[in-house]
């Protein structure tokens, strides 16, 4: 048996509703007590100054294995993942070929526990070939262990293949996650507005989000499958979330840090690097998207990283792909989004980055209760740094806030009770 003793942290730990200065003995991979004078251990961090919280978790990033391996890994992917305090993330299956069979599902499985870094679930496909055509084998799929199912980067558009797949959903209890955009709509660059019109690009109009919703509420009304909409970004789209829990629907969302913090107006200078899908919306889709947060609306917080090569995104605004990265820098842009402004506590930030995330894919994560998995990160919530990609773990380096000076960063990750990743002191500057 292997021990970890952390101490002198100040626990935050939202499943328990713990927050409070004491020590956190982890042993054989699980948590084993929190108190004070718990040692001795085989290793001990000393946590002063720093918060000691149950491993982040991310629902929804794209790891490009199989298929294009040069963007991101398997392994490139979980080691970007520890160094941004992730301990569990969720990758889609718009992968080359999709995560859209059994096996397939057991791949991601077994090279997530080889790669032996953070704990990678899969994401199984809606439909063959993500095409939104046909189901896939999501009986198979999830009993394999894939923890939802998504066509991420396209909505499944038919709506009889939707109302299957809510059914199929709900048959299995498994949670399903629509990238809602309405192809019809859809074909664009940015956002439909007043900039796009500006700059002679091509828009994708808040109504293509919009609708979506609007249709797959309607449809599980009277399925009741547990729904989860992705990359939220319309002020109307926060709104028909709210309506529909109201109406008592198993409707859950997430947003990402960039429709938080970006506008439209950022596309002005054609960098790619704001190009990503559902595109960044004006400067009243971004308040009702906090307002979300902070009414409950919006239940959790999600990346979408999303890798690709730089030669791919340095092609004119209209043919680049879209995407950016976002594990290693997310913790900070949350809290420069919503907790410095005083929207919401740390702990509230917590627990949309853990246990809530766990509950929505049904993982027995995002806790620090006794015999629980020993996944632990450990912020220091003061530390001041710079946003380098270029020193960052993961094989992209499609981000759009380089440069920008933030506070707050994870410092330690430790996965089934053992230390994955530490912060060099070379790793960030004052």
């Amino acid at each position: 048996m292997s021990s970890l003793l952390i101490q002198n942290g100040t626990i935050f730990d939202p499943s328990q509703n713990i927050e409070r200065r004491a020590d956190l003995l982890l042993r054989d991979g699980k948590v084993a007590a929190i108190g004070e004078n718990l040692g001795p251990a085989d290793q001990t961090i000393d946590a002063k100054g720093c918060y000691v919280t149950p491993g982040l978790i991310d629902v929804h990033v794209h790891f490009r294995e199989p298929g294009d391996e040069e963007e991101e890994t398997i392994a490139s992917g979980a080691a970007a993942a520890v160094a941004g305090g992730f301990t569990t993330i969720c990758c889609m299956p718009n992968t080359k070929p999709p995560l859209d069979n059994e096996g397939q599902i057991e791949f991601i499985l077994r090279e997530s526990q080889r790669v032996g870094l953070a704990n990678v679930y899969p994401v199984g496909a809606i439909t063959k070939g993500r095409e939104g055509k046909e189901l896939a084998e999501i009986g198979s799929m999830h009993e394999r262990g894939a923890v939802a199912f998504s066509d991420d980067g396209v909505g499944v558009n038919d709506v009889s293949v939707m109302r299957k797949a809510l059914q199929y959903s709900k048959m299995f209890d498994t949670v399903l996650m629509q990238h809602c955009e309405d192809h019809a709509l859809g074909g664009g660059a940015m956002h439909a507005g007043v900039v796009s019109t500006t700059l002679g690009l091509g828009g994708i109009p808040a109504e293509a989000e919009q609708l979506m919703i609007a249709r797959d509420c309607l449809l599980n009304r009277t399925i009741g499958c547990r729904y989860h909409v992705q990359h939220i970004s319309t002020a109307w789209s926060v709104e028909l979330i709210r309506q529909a829990k109201r109406d008592g629907q198993k409707v859950t969302a997430e947003v990402s840090p960039h429709h938080l913090l970006l506008t439209d107006e950022c596309c002005r200078s054609y960098d790619t690097n704001f190009k990503m899908n559902p595109p960044l919306r004006t400067a009243a889709d971004v308040t009702a998207c906090i307002e979300g947060v902070k009414d409950g609306t919006i239940d959790i917080l999600a990346t979408d990283h999303a890798p690709h090569l730089a030669e791919e995104k340095e092609l004119e605004f209209q043919y680049a792909p879209f995407g950016i990265i976002g594990l290693e820098c997310a913790l900070p842009l949350y809290l420069k989004a919503l907790v410095e402004p005083g929207h919401i506590s740390w702990m509230k930030l917590i627990e949309m980055m853990t246990i809530g995330g766990a509950k929505i894919v049904k993982l027995a994560k995002g806790t620090l209760a006794i015999g629980a998995d020993a996944d632990v990160t450990i912020i220091d919530p003061n530390l001041h740094w710079k946003i380098q990609p270029d020193h960052f773990a993961g094989k992209s380096r499609n981000c759009p806030f380089t440069d920008w000076r933030v506070r707050g960063r994870a410092v330690a990750t430790v996965v089934g009770g053992k230390i994955k990743w530490q912060l060099q002191k070379t790793m960030h500057e004052s």
